[in-house]
């Protein structure tokens, strides 16, 4: 990991002094997607460049780009996922405040004057990767539910592997029978 930049940065000065930050961040140290990675991989690596705009309002310029290593779910192999992302993000200190914030702009919530970059480059990481991942160049996968044309599950024709779960089904239906008096 490069240390280029400042673990926390308030957004005003920075954008005050038009102040970039460059480098590299660890995807091993990233608390919420580490849990998702097969391993921990080659770092993450930034552009944050900040300025004021919109209402003098901090502008965050953030460029993000990565290798996840990430386990496909159809072939269940490990394989690099390219994340690259582009987004200008407005600081924002209350909720209501980005309903005014025009369409472009992606809202960044601050709190307490201060910002952590690495939170920036871990939630462009979590937005910019795929909901299933699937390993590029997969072919055609074919699904079984492990019963041919010939023969049934069982290995007998036309055998159905619910047939039994439905025949409890319908013993457990039927109402006891009550004593009478």
């Amino acid at each position: 990991m490069s240390r280029e930049f400042p673990d926390r940065v308030n957004p005003w000065t920075a954008a005050e002094g038009k102040r970039e930050f460059h480098g590299t961040i660890a995807l091993s140290g990233m608390t919420r997607l580490a849990p998702l990675m097969a391993s921990d991989g080659e770092p993450a690596a930034f552009s944050a460049r900040f300025s004021m705009g919109y209402e003098r309002r901090p502008i965050i310029e953030l460029q993000v780009k990565a290798w996840l290593p990430m386990v496909c779910h159809v072939s269940l192999e490990t394989y690099a996922q390219e994340v690259r992302r582009n987004s200008l993000l407005a600081v924002i200190e209350t909720q209501a405040e980005q309903a005014l914030l025009p369409d472009h702009y992606e809202a960044v919530l601050v709190t307490d004057s201060r910002l952590a970059i690495s939170d920036l480059v871990e939630d462009e990481l979590l937005l910019g990767m795929p909901q299933f991942p699937r390993r590029p160049g997969l072919e055609q996968v074919a699904w079984s539910t492990g019963r041919d044309d010939e023969k049934g599950s069982a290995g007998h024709p036309g055998a159905n592997p619910f047939a039994a779960l439905a025949s409890l089904v319908r013993k457990g239906s039927r109402k006891p029978e009550t004593e009478t008096e």
